[in-house]
């Protein structure tokens, strides 16, 4: 991943030297668990965790010089640190072990690291929806569907529904990373035959991981269903994202990002305060939903083994980890800072709108006072349209129609109208979707 989008903390996760690191670890635990089986001496195994390399560039570049030779970065990193140990210890390193068993626990340990990093930034982000859901709860705003007005909802509704998403997205981080936090030892083809599975046990109690059985290589629906998660934070967000574009529109101009002091908006337009975040994180979302592709498609491998998978996953787990946590962390940022023009919000929904958002209501006045519904339908329906083009308020083109004193009776035209525009009674079940928060966690 490109350094403008890698936070310092995920990239960590990532780098040569922590993935060297982590296959170190495996090594050292693997050497100690057959020393407790009385295979490796006890001497030797202390003697490879004391002489064992430190994982720093200095391995890092060791080993790329030796995987020129070899071809193989397993077998070139095994070669360096037995040199490094010194025989007759360094012999016992990768003692009946298969790449796989190597890069796979190790992969493991690294994306478990890395789940919880996005579980963590997942919850900043529920909480800061979560936070600004309440603080909006009753805040007023037109309802749009096909982007066209529909009815009255509140900005607190539209937040709320955003962090229940996000929280399930934080749920299914959870279930991924208890899919990933899985690790094997069982030799070649993963049936133990040059391994006990004493030995598998003991290093992934060590590395807080779960046995489990394997081919050589640890099924890949595990790290498919990671990648999927990692794409439904990216899609929530995308949603979030295209949402706050949309208000921030100057014809309609209800929410703002924040703008910092010296920022520029435009490099020719000086009056220019674009959605830049939003606009971001809507691009990435395209790039972790193929990362999700890559991954299933890594699940079918040939027979016990093959490395089609490998070098897909040299790609897409370390960038799309990078990605969704820079999502997560921006989507946080914007939210917390977001500008709501509640005064805006109201003008667009009680003038703007010319009161065409309360026909409901009134086609269902006309239905309960006896009208067929096809008929009240037709009647507001041409209103309607007639306060669109004429760009009148709804209401009085409604209340100079012959037809609604008809159907209503002269003297109740006025009061049902007042019932039908009353704002307070088409948000009065609005509290739902925000008391379903309560069972939110941040």
């Amino acid at each position: 991943m490109i350094p403008r989008y890698s936070l310092p903390e995920m990239a960590a996760l990532f780098s040569d030297e922590a993935r060297l690191g982590r296959w170190l670890e495996v090594e050292v635990l693997a050497s100690e668990a057959w020393s407790e089986l009385g295979v490796v001496p006890a001497a030797h195994a202390a003697a490879i965790r004391a002489r064992a390399p430190r994982a720093d560039a200095v391995l890092v570049e060791a080993v790329a010089a030796r995987e020129a030779v070899t071809d193989h970065d397993v077998a070139a990193f095994v070669d360096v640190v037995q040199e490094a140990i010194g025989a007759p210890e360094g012999s016992w390193l990768h003692h009946g072990l298969t790449s796989s068993d190597v890069v796979d626990t190790a992969l493991s340990a690294t994306l478990v690291a890395a789940a919880d990093l996005l579980i963590e930034a997942s919850g900043a982000l529920v909480a800061v929806l979560k936070r600004r859901a309440l603080e909006h709860a009753t805040t007023p705003m037109l309802g749009r569907t096909h982007g066209m007005h529909a009815e009255p909802t509140t900005f607190g509704v539209k937040l709320a529904l955003y962090c229940l998403q996000a929280d399930r997205d934080r749920e299914r981080l959870r279930r991924a990373r208890t899919a990933i936090a899985v690790g094997k030892l069982s030799g070649a083809v993963g049936t133990y035959s040059n391994i006990d599975p004493a030995v598998e046990a003991r290093v992934c109690a060590a590395l807080g991981l779960t046995p489990v059985p394997a081919t050589q290589v640890l099924a890949r629906d595990r790290h498919a269903e990671y990648l999927y998660a990692c794409a439904a934070v990216g899609t929530t967000i995308e949603a979030l994202g295209t949402e706050l574009r949309h208000l921030q529109r100057s014809e309609v101009a209800e929410t703002e990002e924040a703008f910092g002091a010296g920022q520029k908006g435009s490099s020719a337009m000086p009056h220019k305060r674009n959605p830049i975040t939003s606009e971001r994180l809507v691009g990435m979302a395209r790039v972790l939903r193929g990362y999700l592709v890559a991954g299933l498609e890594d699940v079918a491998l040939w027979h016990e083994r093959d490395i089609s998978h490998s070098s897909v996953e040299r790609v897409v787990l370390p960038d799309a980890s990078l990605l969704a946590y820079y999502c997560l962390r921006r989507a946080a940022r914007l939210v917390d800072g977001l500008v709501v023009r509640a005064e805006t919000m109201r003008e667009n929904l009680l003038v703007g709108s010319l009161g065409l958002v309360f026909s409901q209501p009134v086609l269902l006045a006309l239905v309960a006072a006896g009208c067929t519904r096809d008929d009240a339908y037709r009647i507001v329906q041409s209103d309607a349209r007639a306060a669109h083009e004429r760009r009148r308020p709804f209401r009085d083109v409604l209340e100079a129609d012959p037809r609604l004193a008809a159907a209503l009776g002269a003297g109740r035209v006025p009061a049902v109208l007042d019932e039908a525009f009353d704002l307070d009674r088409a948000l009065r079940h609005a509290h739902r979707t925000i008391d379903a928060l309560e069972e939110v966690r941040p």
